[in-house]
C-alpha cells in the first residue's frame, strides 16, 4: 500500500497540533525534496537526521526530528519513524552542539556504517564523497537493495551484494549497470578537466580507458620481480638501512641503470635512483616488502604478486601517477600530462615534453610558488620522479649519458604506453574526495 500524500498527512497533523505540523513541513521538504514519501529509504533518513539537519537546517533540531517523526508514524512508516526519535539521533545532535561539526560528522559515520545499508567500498568501486549524477544513483539504489536484504531476514554479506547490485545488468539502464555508468561519468569528468589544453589532449582518451588494460604478453615489470624474488630468502641491508652494494651493483647491471650514475661506479643503494624508487613502490605501495630487522622480505601480499601475472599489472601500473609524501595534486597533474603526451609518441625531446607540460598545467591554471606561470624549473621534480619510476618498473627507455648536459630524450617501451594507459585509466576512475578526506 502506497505511502499517504504528504500534504494530506500533514492536512491531517494540523488539524490536531498545528505546531509541530509547521517543523514536520520544514523536515520533510529537505528530506523528500518534493518527492513522494514511498521513495525515500532508510539512508535517506539518516542521512537527514544525522548530517542535513544539525549542519543546514536552522531551529531546534531535535524537536524538528520529532515533527519529523510524527509525521512518518501517520503514513505508517514506523521503522523511519522510530530513528527520529532514537537514542542515536539524540546522540549524534548533542555531539554537533557540544563538539563542532567535525565530532558530529564523524559520529554520524560511525552510526551509520553500523545501520547496515551504507554501501561499502569494493575493489572494483571506492566510493567518492562528492558525487555526480550517477554515482549518487548507484548509491542509491545500493542502500535500498542492502536495507531491504537486512529488512527480509536475509543474511547480508554487504560487500557481495553491492559487487552484484554494481555488477548486473539492469532493464532500468538499458541493459547496463551501474559500476559502467559510475565509470563512464568519472571518465568523462577527467577528460573535461580544467583548461582547453588540458580537454584537448585529454579527449582522445575517453574511449580508450573506457575498459582495464590488459598486461602486454612480453616480458615485463622484470624489475619488480627481481626484487620480490630476491626477498623471498631476505635482502639484506646496510647500518643506514639501504640495500646493500652488491644488490645494487647487480640490478644496475642487469637493468642498465650503472649508466645513470656519473662516475659509472655503484658504490650502493644511493648511486641507483631506480632501485630506491623500486623499493619505495614495492615497499610502501604495493605492501609486498617489508622490514624485518636488517632485511627486506616478502609479505604475503608480495607472494601473491609474484604467482599472478595479471594480479602485479593491475596493483603496479597505476603507481606511475601516485602522489609521493608531501605531494599535491600539482605534481600529480604534470606527470598525468607527460604520459598523456609520450603514450603516441616514439620519442620525445626532454626540453620539448617540458614545454609541452607546463603549458597544459598552465592553462589548468597551476602557479609557480612565487605565483608566475609554471615553468621548466618548476617541472624537473616531478618528471625526474616519473622518469624514475619507469625506469624502477622497466617501462622506459632511454641512452642516459651523464656527462652530457641536456638531459636523455623519453621513449617508453610497448610495456610503458600500456602501464602509462593503466595508470590514465586508475587516475580518472579514482574517487572525488573533499579535501582532508583522502
Amino acid at each position: 500500500m502506497p505511502a499517504p500524500d504528504v500534504a494530506a498527512l500533514l492536512a491531517q497533523l494540523e488539524r490536531s497540533e498545528p505546531d509541530v505540523a509547521e517543523l514536520a513541513r520544514v523536515a520533510v521538504e529537505w528530506l523528500a525534496g518534493g518527492e513522494a514519501l514511498e521513495t525515500i529509504s532508510q539512508f535517506d533518513v539518516c542521512e537527514f537526521l544525522w548530517y542535513t539537519l544539525p549542519i543546514k537546517v536552522p531551529g531546534d533540531q531535535a524537536t524538528i526530528a520529532r515533527a519529523l517523526g510524527r509525521l512518518l508514524r501517520l503514513a505508517g512508516m514506523e521503522r523511519y519513524a522510530a530513528l527520529c526519535d532514537s537514542p542515536a539521533t539524540t546522540r549524534i545532535l548533542l555531539t554537533y552542539a557540544r563538539e563542532g561539526e567535525e565530532a558530529g560528522a564523524a559520529a554520524y559515520h560511525r552510526e551509520l556504517e553500523a545501520t547496515g545499508v551504507l554501501p561499502p567500498d569494493i575493489a572494483e568501486l571506492s566510493w567518492s564523497s562528492i558525487m555526480g549524477p550517477e554515482e549518487l544513483g548507484a548509491h542509491v539504489a545500493c542502500a535500498a537493495a542492502l536495507e531491504l536484504a537486512i529488512v527480509t531476514g536475509d543474511p547480508v554479506d554487504r560487500e557481495e551484494l553491492t559487487r552484484r547490485w554494481l555488477t548486473a545488468p539492469r532493464a532500468e539502464l538499458g541493459g547496463d549497470c551501474w559500476l559502467h555508468r559510475v565509470h563512464g561519468e568519472r571518465l568523462n569528468r577527467w577528460v573535461l578537466g580544467r583548461g582547453s589544453a588540458r580537454r584537448e589532449l585529454a579527449q582522445p582518451f575517453e574511449v580508450r580507458l573506457h575498459a582495464p588494460i590488459a598486461a602486454p604478453d612480453e616480458p615485463h615489470l622484470e624489475p619488480l620481480r627481481w626484487l620480490l624474488g630476491l626477498a623471498r630468502t631476505g635482502v639484506r641491508l646496510t647500518e643506514r638501512l639501504n640495500v646493500g652494494r652488491a644488490v645494487a651493483t647487480e640490478a644496475a647491471d642487469r637493468f642498465g641503470w650503472g649508466s645513470r650514475t656519473r662516475s659509472g661506479v655503484v658504490r650502493g643503494e644511493a648511486d641507483v635512483p631506480a632501485l630506491t624508487e623500486l623499493r619505495q613502490i614495492a615497499v610502501h605501495e604495493l605492501g609486498a616488502l617489508r622490514r624485518s630487522g636488517r632485511r627486506l622480505v616478502l609479505t604475503t601480499t608480495g607472494r601473491n604478486l609474484l604467482d599472478d601475472r595479471a594480479a602485479m599489472w593491475e596493483a603496479a601500473a597505476p603507481t606511475l601517477l601516485v602522489a609521493a609524501p608531501g605531494e599535491h595534486d600539482f605534481e600529480v597533474s604534470i606527470r598525468e600530462s607527460a604520459l598523456m603526451i609520450l603514450v603516441d609518441r616514439d620519442v620525445v625531446r626532454d626540453d620539448d615534453l617540458r614545454d609541452r607540460v607546463a603549458e597544459v598545467v598552465n592553462g589548468e591554471g597551476w602557479r609557480a610558488t612565487d605565483g608566475g606561470r609554471v615553468g621548466g624549473a618548476d617541472l624537473i621534480g616531478p618528471l625526474a620522479r616519473l622518469r624514475h619510476r619507469l625506469d624502477a618498473l622497466g617501462l622506459g627507455t632511454a641512452a642516459h649519458r651523464p656527462e652530457a648536459a641536456d638531459a636523455p630524450p623519453w621513449r617508453l617501451t610497448n610495456a610503458g604506453r600500456r602501464a602509462a594507459l593503466a595508470a590514465l585509466r586508475a587516475q580518472a576512475l579514482r574517487p572525488r574526495q573533499y579535501a582532508g578526506l583522502g
